[in-house]
C-alpha cells in the first residue's frame, strides 16, 4: 500500500517491496508495543463531520474547543485523517483542530476526476462547515507531503481566508530536475482475506525506515475497509482510490509552483533525512519568495516526519504556531 505515493523514480509499475519495506510483517497481525503517551493520544475523543464538495462526500475529525482559533491538518497522498490522531490531541488545548480526508482517500468519497482546484475547495468547504472561519483569527493550515502541494494551491487561490500554512516535507523540484511521479497503476487495489495479511503488506512510500512501528501499525489498521470484489470475493482492501494520479496526471505535470505568490505567509518544514525535501531542494524552495521562506528541520526524521519524530514534530509545530505569523 502506498501510504503516500510520491517517489522520485519513474517506474511504469510499482516494484515489489523488500522485507525492510514491510515493517509490520514480523508482528503477524499483533500490535507492536506503544508508549503511554501514544495510547493516551489515540484514545482522545474526537467529533466527526462531513460535507459534500462537488458531489463527493468529505469527512473530517475534530478535536478541541470550537471557540478556539482554527487549525486545519492535511495528510499526504494515499493517506487519511487518522494520520493525525496522535498529533492533534497535543494541539487541541489551544486550537480548534480539524483533520479531513481528501476525496479519493480515507473514508471520503471517490471522484471520476481530481484536480488541485477541487482539493483546495475541499479544504475551504471543510473549514467553513467545521466553523474554522467563525473565529476572529483566521485558521492556519499544517499540511504534509502531497497535502502540502494542495495547501500551496489553497494558499494561492484562497489564502486571504487563512492566517498561513506550514508545509511539511513537500517537494518543489528545482529547474531541470524531474518532477516526482507516482507509479502508474493499472489494477484495482488488492483484496486481502484478513487483517493480518493486509497489515503484512502495508508499506510507506517513498520507502524509508521507521523505528516507531506502533505508529505505522495504527495508521495501517485505519487504512483498510471491508469490500466485495467483482467476483463476489469478500475481504479487506486499501481505502484510497488507486487511480487518483491516473486521473490527476495531466494537472500534476503542468502544475507550476515556481511563481509561488501565496495570499498568506507560509513556512516550510522538513525531515533532516528526507529523500524528497533534500537540502538542495529545500534551498530552492526557500528562494521562491522574498524574503526567503523560513525552513524548520526536524532532526533524525525522514519524509514521514510525524511517524519518525512525533513528539519533536509536535514541539516544532507548537513553537511555530505560538509565534505566528513568523514572517
Amino acid at each position: 500500500m502506498a501510504a503516500d505515493s510520491e517517489t522520485r523514480q519513474r517506474p511504469e509499475t510499482r516494484p515489489e517491496p523488500t522485507d525492510e519495506d514491510l515493517i509490520l510483517r514480523p508482528y503477524g497481525g499483533e500490535k507492536p508495543p506503544a508508549p503511554d503517551w501514544f495510547t493516551r493520544a489515540v484514545e482522545t475523543p474526537y467529533r466527526t463531520g462531513e460535507v459534500e464538495v462537488d458531489g463527493a462526500r468529505i469527512v473530517w475529525q475534530q478535536w478541541g474547543d470550537p471557540s478556539k482559533p482554527g487549525l486545519l491538518l492535511a495528510h499526504g497522498n494515499g493517506a487519511h485523517s487518522h494520520w493525525w490522531d496522535f498529533i492533534a490531541p497535543f494541539l487541541a488545548d489551544d486550537w480548534n483542530v480539524v483533520a479531513p480526508s481528501f476525496s479519493g482517500m480515507g473514508d471520503s468519497g471517490w471522484r471520476d476526476a481530481y484536480s488541485f482546484t477541487s482539493f483546495a475547495q475541499e479544504q475551504v468547504a471543510v473549514s467553513e462547515a467545521a466553523g474554522l472561519f467563525d473565529h476572529a483569527q483566521k485558521p492556519l493550515i499544517v499540511a504534509h507531503s502531497f497535502g502540502g502541494i494542495i495547501s500551496l494551491v489553497t494558499a494561492m487561490q484562497h489564502g486571504d481566508r487563512f492566517e498561513g500554512a506550514v508545509i511539511v516535507d513537500s517537494h518543489i523540484e528545482p529547474p531541470g530536475d524531474d518532477r516526482p511521479r507516482p507509479p502508474k497503476r493499472q489494477r484495482p487495489n488488492r483484496i486481502y482475506s484478513d487483517l493480518t495479511t493486509a497489515l503484512a503488506r502495508f508499506r510507506l512510500a517513498p520507502p524509508q525506515p521507521c523505528d516507531n512501528h506502533y505508529a505505522v501499525d495504527y495508521i495501517a489498521r485505519h487504512s483498510v475497509r471491508e469490500v466485495t470484489g467483482e467476483d463476489g470475493e469478500k475481504g479487506l482492501s486499501w481505502k484510497f482510490d488507486p487511480f487518483i494520479f491516473s486521473k490527476l496526471m495531466k494537472e500534476w505535470d503542468k502544475l507550476d509552483l515556481t511563481n509561488l505568490e501565496t495570499l498568506c505567509p507560509i513556512v516550510f518544514m522538513r525531515g533532516e533525512l528526507s529523500s524528497l525535501a533534500t537540502p538542495e531542494v529545500s534551498a530552492y524552495m526557500q528562494s521562491l519568495q522574498e524574503p526567503p521562506i523560513p525552513m524548520v528541520t526536524v532532526p533524525d526524521a525522514y519524509h514521514h516526519v510525524m511517524l519518525d519524530q512525533p513528539l519533536a514534530f509536535v514541539s516544532a509545530l507548537r513553537g511555530l504556531l505560538t509565534g505566528w505569523p513568523s514572517r
